[in-house]
């Protein structure tokens, strides 16, 4: 097992390292720039290191800088959180080039993945169901008009090193693709450095279900079921919940054993996240995220499973702690994402931080990394902490969320903790039924 750990990374997926690595008797070694000097991942530290000034380039993304860290402090491995280089192949590569281990899949497994045609064709050779689509990039819009009308439409042009929703249209008709076409390659230009677009078709109410899976790089993979993520904003999850409340059991033991045979047979290690579109009845592959995600406690709620510790425990070597048969679902679990932003417009709201109460009781964890007198910098993601509630059933689990959201006190500065009192009060939530489109609806109606 290692000795110390450096996480790359920081706020409340920081500290949710530093906890696993607190547990299992390992020194944690926090980086920061010097904007989060003050930072609460810093405080729990066993060790700290400066790798750099405010901007995420210059600190969180400077690869050199944080293979210097783990040198300096001696750190055997480094745990990348989300985010940042989690899902970055030449990242993962220099550490290994250094004799350090990263904790998450291989290189190779992180590049297949990170492009979205290769991902695609990949998931299809290890037998996952996938979207219709183009057979790689569309190079210019004659062929991408040839494609769309062989498919129909709509579609959605996606770029192929895209994510975070840019580099994406729609085109409902022939009239609005080549606008569509030309606007997604310019936006993957601006955010990737790469222009190159696919074409897939357009479902018209579908549910993001995302299968959580795990492997031990030696041939072992299980899965952890699924969450539905359809509450969405700009392709942006605000709302996790687990189990789907479309999914019966049947379809989570089908597409789940499809996934985890995959990562078996992909030889994949750790913990990733095969994300689909579901409608109708049937699940089509989107992408697959090679880490941790934001949503992970939902799963750890309800299975009773610490993922960060058994990643850590898979990257020494070391087994895994279950197998398909020992995972079995208990009850109902929700996130929500609190953001520091200002409603309506969900505008950027940094600011010191006045007061901070989390909420507790039963079935109620707060990851967070804000205190009383901490001033939330300017220069990073506006997430500051999540909310996550578990119940024995789904109404129970609501009704906890509710409570919960009640009893929690940020001051100073303004969140979208409103946004989700007025979503417990919608039927739609509280019946389960919505799809990935639901939310921008209500919020075009609700808030102008």
């Amino acid at each position: 097992m290692f000795e110390k750990i450096l996480i790359a990374n920081r706020g409340e997926i920081a500290l949710r390292v530093i906890r696993a690595c607190r547990e299992m008797g390992i020194k944690s070694v926090a980086v920061h720039s010097t904007a989060d000097a003050d930072a609460m991942h810093v405080r729990m530290a066993d060790e700290s290191v400066c790798i750099g000034p405010a901007p995420s380039s210059d600190s969180y993304l400077n690869k050199a800088a944080i293979i210097s860290a783990c040198e300096i402090t001696g750190a055997q491995a480094v745990h990348p959180g989300y985010g940042f280089l989690s899902e970055n192949a030449a990242f993962a590569q220099a550490l290994e080039d250094h004799g350090i281990t990263f904790i998450g899949p291989k290189a190779e497994h992180i590049r297949i993945m990170g492009d979205k045609i290769t991902a695609k064709e990949t998931a299809k050779d290890l037998g996952i169901p996938v979207v219709p689509g183009s057979d790689g990039g569309v190079p210019d819009f004659e062929t991408a008009k040839r494609v769309a009308e062989d498919m129909g439409f709509p579609v959605i042009i996606k770029a192929t090193a895209g994510g975070g929703g840019r580099g994406m249209k729609v085109a409902r008709n022939a009239e609005e693709l080549e606008i569509a076409f030309r606007t997604a390659r310019s936006e993957a230009k601006a955010a990737f450095g790469n222009d190159e677009v696919y074409i897939e078709k357009y479902l018209q109410k579908p549910r993001h279900i995302e299968i959580q899976v795990f492997g031990d790089g030696k041939g072992k993979g299980v899965h952890l079921g699924e969450r539905d993520c359809s509450l969405q904003r700009r392709h942006q999850k605000v709302f996790e919940e687990a189990p789907g409340p479309a999914i019966t059991q049947k379809m989570r033991d089908e597409i789940g054993m499809v996934c985890a045979n995959a990562i078996a047979k992909l030889g994949y290690i750790g913990a990733g996240t095969i994300e689909f579109l579901y409608e109708d009845g049937k699940f089509y592959f989107i992408e697959m995220n090679t880490r941790l995600q934001v949503e992970h406690p939902v799963t750890e709620f309800i299975f009773g499973v610490d993922l960060v510790r058994e990643q850590i425990r898979v990257a020494a070597g070391l087994p895994m702690s279950f197998g398909q048969g020992d995972l079995e679902i208990n009850g109902h679990a929700i996130e929500v994402r609190i953001n520091a932003e200002r409603l309506p417009n969900f505008a950027p709201c940094p600011g010191k931080v006045r007061t901070f109460h989390a909420p507790g009781g039963l079935g109620v964890r707060m990851d967070s990394a804000i205190y009383g007198g901490y001033s939330i910098p300017p220069y990073y993601d506006s997430l500051i902490g999540k909310l996550i509630v578990h119940g024995r059933d789904r109404p129970e689990a609501l009704a906890r969320l509710k409570r919960a959201l009640s009893e929690l006190i940020i001051d100073g500065i303004d969140t979208s903790v409103p946004l989700f009192h007025m979503l417990l009060a919608e039927p739609d939530i509280q019946n389960g039924d919505y799809n990935i489109h639901w939310l921008e609806k209500w919020l075009a109606e609700q808030l102008g």
